[in-house]
């Protein structure tokens, strides 16, 4: 195959990449067996007032001579040969390999974590027992909507907990910082299990919450296929350690389970379960996170800003932005969070009385609302350096937007308007505020630290120069968002992935302070179970 890389295309372009691809290549159409999108990314700068630009990284497969054309266009540092495709590594996981433990590997936790490090388990054969205190996604998505339109909060299912982790009622971003060549399996196994191939290859990938739903469900199916085996409402709520190794894991009351080997992940709200491992000893650290509301504005809004004359360009995905800002004087950092464009503001609590907010987002993304997170840094010396001390700060908070809110899980809000000049109470919102159970007007002041406060007010109108309109004084913010990341980290070991203090422990994932999204999380999760595998690998 022939790759072209740095390839652009008019956003408003009709024409099929095999066309464009002949073109370029200056071959006769027929001469195109196929063509393969690697790569596909939004350069959003104007050219001369020229449209946006769609750039692509191409494979062309020609119907022949391929060694002639590359010879002819030897020259263009845009086209060669298109390297080999990588070897998948969870394909070479199989039966056989492996030793297998006196008793088989327990899960905590059917996140992304979880999932993916169950998924390599019973791949290799090793029949995995995963426990989650959640329950499937189709009993949790009743149990969500049942929360959202006024009901009782489920404490063990909600938006927090259950199948497929928090990710999975969120915006189902595929984005990561992560360069780990085993992100490929990750992608190639969600497309397996019902995810649009687009995801392969877009820049911003994302799933949506309603097509990540099928999607967990689907990698259910195949973990028990091969032999897995899962529980749901199964609450972790002690471990069995001595001399310094795990023995046993108790679910609920007094249901015992003898375990040698426990793969930890938890997720960033399992509070009570970082409480039980606090006690019985296992390292623990501190950890930054960040803190701060939800803000939102029209998607038409966000689109001409970013898009100008093109906002209306149907081929164009709904528009995103991220933000920084630092305080010069505090050091001090904000930034935009888990940008949700075409979504919603969603209730996230998983604990009676403390209230917390979440971005979602439908594949389509078509709600006409855009909002996102903005947050400011919460150091551990901002919560006294204990290892618990980052959940103290999150629960004090968040009780104090429940009761803002009228003890009835509506939500705090605030105009950026009324926030800036220091009072409350419009309601004469630039967009409806799409929380649920409802918001009541509020001074978000009041249910958030000063340095937090401080922070967004100098930095929503930096934001506004450099995103118009951003700091609109009818935008919305609604309060809290305190579950951007795990407040503390378990301690593990570089290579071997075991906990630095009990043998046979294996934290991973966002709750263990190891990832950062769905991507990251999965990864790690698989990275984790790898190197388990590795550690009982057959030596002969």
């Amino acid at each position: 195959m022939i790759r072209i890389t740095n390839f652009s295309v008019p956003a408003d372009s009709a024409l099929p990449l095999n066309d464009l691809a002949a073109r370029y290549l200056r071959v006769p159409l027929s001469a195109v067996a196929d063509t393969v999108i690697v790569r596909q990314t939004l350069d959003a700068r104007r050219y001369h007032g020229s449209p946006l630009q769609f750039v692509y990284v191409l494979d062309v497969r020609l119907q022949a001579d391929e060694d002639r054309v590359l010879t002819r266009l030897q020259r263009d540092k845009h086209v060669a040969a298109a390297p080999a495709a990588e070897p998948s590594l969870l394909a070479g996981v199989c039966p056989g390999k492996f030793t297998a433990p006196a008793k088989r590997p327990i899960v905590v936790g059917f996140g992304p974590a979880g999932m993916f490090a169950a998924l390599c388990l019973a791949r290799a054969g090793l029949q995995p027992l995963v426990l989650e205190r959640g329950q499937d996604v189709d009993t949790r998505q009743a149990a969500i909507k049942r929360f959202w339109q006024g009901g009782t909060l489920d404490e063990n299912t909600n938006v927090q907990f259950g199948e497929g982790g928090a990710g999975t009622f969120s915006d189902g971003k595929l984005t990561t910082r992560s360069s780990d060549p085993r992100m490929a399996d990750v992608l190639e196994t969600f497309i397996a299990s019902g995810a649009p191939a687009e995801i392969r290859y877009l820049h911003k990938p994302h799933i949506g919450t309603d097509k990540l739903r099928g999607v967990v469900k689907n990698i259910r199916q195949e973990i028990c296929r091969m032999g897995g085996e899962i529980r749901f409402g199964a609450l972790v709520t002690d471990l069995e350690i001595a001399h310094g190794a795990v023995q046993a894991v108790i679910v609920g009351a007094n249901d015992r389970l003898p375990a040698e080997t426990v793969f930890l992940g938890i997720g960033h709200s399992a509070r009570d379960t970082y409480a039980m491992l606090y006690e019985h000893g296992v390292f623990m650290e501190p950890k930054a996170f960040a803190a701060g509301v939800r803000i939102e504005h029209p998607q038409a809004l966000i689109n001409a800003v970013q898009y100008g004359r093109d906002a209306d360009n149907t081929r164009l995905p709904a528009a995103d932005y991220a933000l920084t800002y630092k305080d010069r004087t505090t050091g001090r950092g904000a930034y935009s969070f888990c940008m949700c464009p075409g979504g919603q503001v969603v209730a996230a609590a998983s604990e009676a009385g403390r209230l917390v907010t979440n971005g979602m987002s439908l594949y389509a993304r078509d709600s006409g609302v855009a909002n996102a997170a903005l947050l400011v840094n919460v150091t551990p010396d901002d919560f006294g350096g204990h290892v618990l001390g980052g959940i103290a700060f999150q629960r004090e908070y968040e009780k104090l937007a429940f009761t803002m809110g009228g003890s009835s899980w509506r939500a705090p809000v605030q105009t950026v308007g009324d926030f800036l000049q220091g009072k409350h109470g419009s309601q004469s919102f630039l967009v409806s505020p799409t929380y649920q159970p409802g918001v009541v007007p509020a001074d978000l002041h009041a249910c958030l630290p000063g340095f937090i406060t401080h922070t967004l007010a100098a930095a929503l109108p930096y934001f506004d120069t450099r995103l118009h309109g951003f700091a609109d004084p009818g935008a919305p913010m609604t309060g809290v968002e305190m579950r951007s990341s795990s407040p503390c980290r378990i301690g593990r070991d570089r290579m071997s992935y075991i906990s630095l203090s009990t043998s046979g422990l294996y934290p991973m994932g966002e709750g263990a302070g190891y990832a950062g999204g769905i991507m990251s999380a999965a990864v790690d999760g698989l990275n984790t179970a790898l190197a388990f595998l590795e550690k009982i690998r057959h030596t002969n």
